[in-house]
């Protein structure tokens, strides 16, 4: 049967998972101006670290801040999708942040999965992982990736 063409691909329910980052930052304002050209719900999803979660009461502390940060996070994206006239689900939860991004994807019937990248690369990349990459290799919905590189930082600055 082959690929749709182009112009029958509809995104109804975009995702941006966020850690309030810079890098989210610039996948959001991609993921607002896609889910506004659609008329898309964007779904907006903040993810505590299982790491942090499951080292028991000693850390309870700093779930307890990354919970704030997530709902002050979550509170900003908000209103930036208000402005937009978009549509918006927010949602934090626990787990392992690609795993749990995925997982969001097809419970929620997602179409398009906006993220932001830190634009590491060789060992710098290897050693620290990304949950960006992670969510594209196990990923069944499309994945948008957005590079956001430390040359821009410094040029914010």
């Amino acid at each position: 049967m082959g690929p749709r063409p182009l112009h029958s691909i509809m995104y109804d329910r975009i995702l941006v998972p966020t850690d309030g980052s810079e890098s989210a930052d610039r996948a959001l304002d991609h993921a607002l101006n896609i889910a506004g050209q659609y008329g898309a719900e964007l779904h907006v999803l903040y993810v505590i670290a299982s790491s942090y979660t499951e080292a028991g009461p000693s850390h309870a502390v700093a779930v307890d801040a990354l919970e704030e940060h997530g709902a002050t996070t979550l509170d900003a994206v908000g209103d930036r999708a208000r402005a937009a006239g978009v549509q918006f689900v927010t949602e934090q939860r626990h787990g392992e942040p690609h795993r749990q991004i995925v997982e969001y994807a097809g419970e929620e019937d997602i179409d398009l999965v906006v993220m932001g990248t830190h634009g590491r690369t060789g060992i710098e990349r290897y050693l620290l992982g990304s949950v960006t990459e992670k969510v594209v290799r196990t990923s069944d919905v499309p994945v948008l990736t957005v590079r956001y590189t430390e040359d821009e930082a410094e040029s914010e600055e």
